[in-house]
């Protein structure tokens, strides 16, 4: 009985192992080679971490579907870790990617369960079948890259007169030190923004905790409208990691871009405007309607941040 448990334990161990080692290989390829966080990454991957080594093991032993999903985990769980360990990765990005990556496990554990309860099907077409899936995941990958350029829209009704609004979107100093838990986690957080110039051919710089952003003036309708392009910005966070310092991750550059911005603001009265904020970002990270829903959240944080900073200010001013 021991030994077969034994027999057992290091069976999942080795099946353990090849499945990082592969997910591994995988993913270097794919954001190494091809330069891109996309299916591979973030479904294919997940997906073999569930579906490998429960595959193997359901052909030796027999498992409940919790304990193959377990399996799965524990899986995703060393594969995680590794990054942490040799300073790949991030620990607040793994957790904000592994809802999906879960979810994927899940999937994988699954379909092999369903493989292995279907006995006619032949298993000698599965790693073919498996290999065409990975390189057309890859394909898909290296072939298709997002272009689409998201606004992204915060307001908030303003206690005080729209020109004296309107100096403190031009530029406002320091915001008092973020409460939020976003920002504790290295996600970056507006701190103050100068100008250098006045009207269109100005520049303005919106100053983060990861650093500047460097936004020439391209409308100045005063006191109505504010636009900006971006030309320069830092990167989105720094990264948590708990053994290494410094972890810098490919993501962190290029993978999320801000175009430009705007603040709107309307006259609702004498005494009370309407301030809108918006940003167009796009992002190089798929499935992008995951990653939306993170991006979205972060920004309307950050407008929220400096958008309530305004109104503290100027409603301070007008009392």
């Amino acid at each position: 009985m021991l030994i077969s448990i034994k027999k057992d334990l290091r069976l999942k161990f080795i099946v353990i192992c090849f499945t990082v080692t592969i997910s591994y290989v995988l993913g270097y390829f794919s954001i190494s080679v091809i330069n891109d966080y996309g299916w591979s990454v973030f479904l294919l991957i997940p997906f073999l971490m569930g579906f490998i080594p429960n595959y193997v093991l359901l052909k030796e032993m027999p498992l409940k579907i919790g304990q193959a999903f377990g399996i799965g985990m524990l899986t995703l769980l060393v594969a995680s870790a590794l990054l942490l360990v040799f300073a790949i990765e991030g620990l607040i990005c793994i957790a904000m990617a592994s809802p999906i990556l879960i979810i994927l496990v899940y999937i994988g554990v699954k379909v092999a369960y369903k493989i292995y309860e279907r006995q006619n099907l032949n298993h000698k077409a599965i790693i073919p079948i498996l290999g065409l899936l990975s390189f057309a995941s890859m394909s898909f990958d290296y072939a298709i890259k997002n272009d689409y350029i998201f606004p992204i829209t915060t307001s908030v009704v303003v206690n005080a007169p729209i020109e004296k609004v309107w100096n403190n979107v031009v530029t406002f100093d320091k915001i008092p030190p973020p409460t939020d838990f976003l920002f504790s986690t290295g996600i970056a957080y507006p701190k103050d923004a100068t100008i250098k110039g006045k009207g269109v051919g100005a520049v303005r710089y919106c100053n983060f905790s990861t650093g500047s952003f460097v936004e020439p003036i391209t409308t100045w309708d005063e006191p109505n409208l504010l636009e900006f392009t971006v030309k320069q910005q830092p990167i989105p966070m720094f990264e948590y990691n708990p053994f290494w310092n410094n972890v810098h991750p490919p993501h962190l550059d290029g993978y999320f871009k801000s175009h430009k911005g705007q603040f709107k603001l309307t006259k609702i009265s004498e005494t009370q405007t309407l301030l809108e904020g918006t940003t167009w970002y796009s992002i190089d990270l798929n499935p992008e309607f995951y990653w939306a829903i993170w991006s979205e959240y972060i920004i309307h944080a950050i407008h929220e941040r400096v958008l309530n900073h305004i109104k503290n200010v100027s409603e301070e001013k007008n009392s």
